[in-house]
This record gives structure tokens, C-alpha cells and sequence, in this order.
């Protein structure tokens, strides 16, 4: 019974912040305390230790230090050039979109950050040259999510830290974030291939350069923040890859267990404000604070769940009533459907990644599958029109003929494509793992 009491209030909280636009997390901390104190006998002090302090921490500690390179203009200028130099190839501008976005991303910017800037860029250039608008908006929401993936970038710390709450090493979790990523990588090609080359090969893309103005070179400031942005990535990185290969030298185990990115992006943050790479204020506003209470509030909710034998529970009906072979397949359509309404860090995986250790050792599943399954499943739909991405895209439309042109493009081709794609992708990987 408590168990469905503790569902029903996350589906409520998904349903009142759809509906109110007010931060899911805050309902969900609301019902954490509710369902905690009054119908499972925790205490005030209990409820608020819930707050998941280390993902908060990291979160906040890697998105303040790539907030120079935010504020003071490094990663539009970066993606500026990149676009630049692909303008004597026009057919191929939506793979260089896709890569510029990934690129970007991957560099710290993060997911609604580099479709904020490039969205715009992106569908202004498909006017001026004809690409497809859907196109355009496929591949830099894919880009974006794909770079945002990336083991040191926003969206891939956080897997990472939600992985470690679930009980897996920092090592098996560097391991698994390797290979969303990877995967995120690879799946948005292939939908990008098929939609050039079959639903919208009767389109003629002009063989003309592109008219894009040549992007100001970086300042002095700006290349600092690039090589500080890349020092980090390298610092973060090698010791525990290095790890991973040589998993019997003591030197390096010594290194990695010292290594933390939280504690190292906050080092590199004091750096650049000592070198005055941005203003502090701005930097710190910069910080994603809605997808930073949304990620922690959510999961008080689930760490409810937990004690109430929510996740054991789901895990069970999974395991036992769906073939293990198909249950990868599953939890990616669910995520799937999910994220047709809700966010990938907010609420999908932190509701999803924890079902995961359970239900891998009752039906001796790799959980790298799972994640991954969870992960492509719920970035499958991050297009429709009525999920973040797509409405960030249907935003950045230069005019309402447009945003009228797109809505429909995003919710019928779009995210069924994406979907499509997903659950072929899952279904291959399967058999291979």
C-alpha cells in the first residue's frame, strides 16, 4: 500500500509541475515530508537528510566552473568558428551542426545551454539555406544531448553521481557513463542519416557556400578559459581510465581515489576567478538551479521509495513478470514515454536508476545495458514538442509561421523517428551484451 501511496505522489508531482510550471522538486520534497513524517513514522531531521548533498555538490561545483565559459562568450565563439569552417560544405550542415552541438556541450555548456544559443543560430540557418527546419532541430537537440553525455559534461556527472547512489563504484559507474555516451553518440548519426537520405532526399540542398560571417577570433581571456576547460576534462579523466586498464597499480588506484571532480571543479572555478575570466555574480547565476532542486528533490522522493520498498518492489514485477531478454526493450520504452513529459535528469533517471542494481542480479543483466537502455530510451523523445527540447526549439523559431510549421513535424516525425531508432538500438544491443 505504501509503496503505491509513494508512486502516485511522484506521478502527482510530474502531473502539478506540467500543469502549474512550478519545479517539480519542490512538490516532491513537499510529499517526501508528507508521506516520511505522517504515514511512515521518520523524523523531521531524517526527511531532510534524504537531500542528496554529494550530487548536489558536484553538480553545482562542475556547472560553476563551466559558467566562465558561459558568461564571458568562449563557447558561442567556439561554435561560431566551427560553423564557419563548414560553410563550403552545405550538405553536409547538419552534421556539423550535430558535432558543433556535441562539441560544445561535451565542453561543459550542457544541454539547455548550448540549445539556447545554437537553436537560434541553427534554425536561422535553415531558413537562409532550405535545410529542413525539423532537421536542423533534430540534430542540434540530439548534438546537445549527446555532448551533454560526455563523462565530465553536465548530464554525464550526474549519471555518474546517481549511479554511485545506487551502489556502484566510481569505477563501474565511469565504465557505464562511457558507454551512454557513446551510445548517445552514435544512435543521433544514424536518425540524421535516414531522415537526409530517405524522408527528405526529394529536398535540393543549394551546393552555394553558406553567407556566414566570419566569427571574431578568441581573446586572450577566452583562450584561458578553453585551456583551464580542457586541463579539467584531462585531470578528471585520465587517472581513472588509466585505472581501468591497469586496475593493478597501486600508484594510480593511490591517484584516482584522490581524484573527485567536485573538488577539482571548484579548484579550477577559484582559478579562473583569480585570473578574472567572468564576473562571479553572473557565473553563479548561471548555474542551473531549477535542474539542481529538481534532481535533489526528486530524489528525497525516491530515497522514500526506497525505504518503502518501492524499488525492490518494481524491480520484482519487472523481473518476474517480463523475459529478460525483453526487459532491457521495456525499461527503455518507459523511460521513452517518461520523458514525453518530463525530464531525463530531473525525473526519469533518478526514478529509473535505481531499479537497476536489483533487477540486473535478479535476471543476471550486465546493468551497463540498462542504463543505457534507460538513458537512449528517454533522449529517444526529448523532441516532442511537449518535452524541454522540443520546447526550447519551438522558442527559438524565428517566426510564428514557423513555430506553426514545427509543432507538428516535431511531434509526428521527430520524436516517432527518434523513438524508432531507440528501440532498434535497444533491441540489437541486447543481444550483444
Amino acid at each position: 500500500m505504501m509503496s503505491l501511496i509513494v508512486i502516485s505522489a511522484l506521478v502527482l508531482a510530474i502531473v502539478l509541475g506540467y500543469r502549474t510550471n512550478i519545479n517539480i522538486g519542490l512538490f516532491s520534497i513537499a510529499f517526501a515530508y508528507i508521506i516520511g513524517c505522517f504515514m511512515m513514522g521518520m523524523k523531521p531531521g531524517e526527511i531532510i537528510e534524504l537531500w542528496p548533498l554529494k550530487i548536489f555538490f558536484v553538480i553545482f561545483a562542475v556547472c560553476l566552473f563551466y559558467g566562465f565559459a558561459i558568461v564571458n562568450g568562449t563557447l558561442e565563439r567556439l561554435a561560431e568558428h566551427l560553423l564557419y569552417r563548414c560553410r563550403r560544405f552545405p550538405h553536409l550542415l547538419p552534421y556539423a551542426i550535430y558535432l558543433t552541438s556535441t562539441l560544445i556541450a561535451g565542453m561543459g555548456a550542457g544541454y539547455y545551454t548550448v540549445l539556447a544559443f545554437m537553436a537560434p543560430i541553427t534554425l536561422l540557418i535553415c531558413s537562409r539555406t532550405g535545410m529542413s527546419l525539423i532537421l536542423g532541430g533534430m540534430a542540434v537537440n540530439y548534438g546537445a544531448l549527446a555532448g551533454a553525455n560526455f563523462m565530465s559534461s553536465q548530464s554525464g556527472v550526474i549519471f555518474r553521481s546517481l549511479m554511485g547512489n545506487a551502489g556502484l563504484s566510481e569505477e563501474t559507474a565511469l565504465l557505464n557513463s562511457v558507454g551512454i555516451f557513446l551510445s548517445t553518440l552514435v544512435i543521433p548519426l544514424i536518425v540524421i542519416s535516414l531522415f537526409v537520405f530517405v524522408f527528405d532526399r526529394k529536398r535540393h540542398q543549394s551546393g552555394a557556400d553558406l553567407e556566414i560571417q566570419v566569427p571574431q577570433a578568441l581573446n586572450s581571456q577566452q583562450k584561458t578559459t578553453l585551456l583551464l576547460t580542457l586541463g579539467m576534462m584531462v585531470l578528471v579523466l585520465i587517472p581513472p581510465l588509466t585505472l581501468l586498464a591497469l586496475p593493478g597499480n597501486e600508484t594510480i588506484r593511490f591517484i584516482n581515489s584522490r581524484v573527485d571532480i567536485g573538488l577539482i571543479a571548484s579548484v579550477f572555478a577559484v582559478i579562473a576567478l583569480l585570473l578574472k575570466l567572468g564576473d562571479e555574480r553572473k557565473v553563479i547565476a548561471s548555474v542551473p538551479w531549477n535542474t539542481l532542486i529538481m534532481i535533489c528533490g526528486v530524489g528525497m522522493l525516491i530515497s522514500i521509495a526506497i525505504k518503502a520498498g518501492t524499488i525492490d518492489m518494481l524491480a520484482s514485477w519487472v523481473g518476474t513478470t517480463i523475459p529478460a531478454w525483453l526487459v532491457p526493450v521495456v525499461v527503455g520504452v518507459i523511460a521513452a514515454i517518461m520523458s514525453l513529459f518530463s525530464s531525463t535528469l530531473g525525473v526519469v533517471t533518478p526514478a529509473l536508476f535505481p531499479i537497476v542494481p536489483p533487477l540486473a542480479a535478479s535476471l543476471s543483466l550486465d546493468p551497463m545495458l540498462l542504463f543505457i537502455c534507460i538513458v537512449v530510451g528517454s533522449q529517444a523523445t526529448s523532441v516532442s514538442p511537449f518535452s524541454s527540447g522540443g520546447s526550447l526549439l519551438l522558442g527559438s523559431c524565428p517566426n510564428d509561421e514557423d513555430r506553426k510549421h514545427l509543432f507538428p513535424k516535431l511531434l509526428f516525425q521527430a520524436a516517432p523517428l527518434g523513438f524508432a531508432a531507440a528501440v532498434v538500438f535497444n533491441i540489437v544491443l541486447s543481444f550483444f551484451m
